[in-house]
């Protein structure tokens, strides 16, 4: 399994490659994802993918760390906050997470991932739990560890209270536009679905008068 590259690792240059990458992925599934075809869609040569990423599951990590990395966690954990800015961090990374789930890419990767579940040696599906989903949730994690040493939050267990927050708003959306929903919610709608789910999640977590 490769190392978890982290993204502000990636040069420019890097990012720009990742980026035709998840187009090649969008536009024309796993058999479009080779070596020689990002490296001619990006210009760049196949030593430098190689010199870059390693092999081929380090570029796929690289690729859902990119992804990744789109889902803003919502405040800066060792900044100063009150709890209404809480609230308004917490509604943020909501949001910015149904937007990147929603998107092509990610319903992209999470098919291929899906399709490859029996093949042990692939191990993208690990590769999303480890460089997509446990690292968007490792800030937020942080920031409601915050919440809760400010009083903001009542939780023993900050990890636990963020899976509530990742069930609470993706819900069963994610999977509904795997199997062929169309993601149809305007921006409006996004924002309304966030402020519901974190309007939940602090009538669990918040703290009592």
């Amino acid at each position: 399994m490769p190392t978890e590259p982290e993204q502000q690792d990636f040069t420019d240059r890097q990012r720009a490659v990742l980026d035709k990458a998840l187009e090649l992925l969008v536009e024309g599934g796993e058999k479009a994802l080779t070596t020689a075809a990002i490296a001619r869609a990006a210009g760049c040569s196949k030593e430098s993918l190689y010199k870059w990423f390693g092999d081929r599951d380090g570029l796929l990590a690289a690729i859902v760390t990119r992804q990744a990395s789109k889902v803003i966690p919502g405040a800066d954990p060792a900044a100063n906050m009150s709890e209404t800015g809480l609230r308004a961090a917490l509604e943020e990374f909501a949001k910015s997470l149904l937007e990147t789930i929603s998107g092509d890419v990610s319903l992209a990767l999470n098919r291929l991932a899906i399709g490859q579940a029996s093949k042990a040696e692939t191990g993208l599906g690990a590769v999303l739990e480890k460089s997509g989903r446990a690292r968007i949730g490792r800030q937020t994690t942080v920031l409601l560890e915050k919440g809760c040493i400010q009083g903001y939050l009542q939780c023993e267990d900050p990890q636990e209270a963020y899976s509530t927050l990742y069930g609470l708003v993706v819900r069963d959306q994610h999977i509904r536009l795997l199997l062929g929903a169309s993601p149809q919610a305007s921006r409006k709608e996004l924002d309304g679905a966030a402020k519901t789910a974190v309007s939940q999640f602090m009538q669990l977590y918040g703290a009592k008068d």
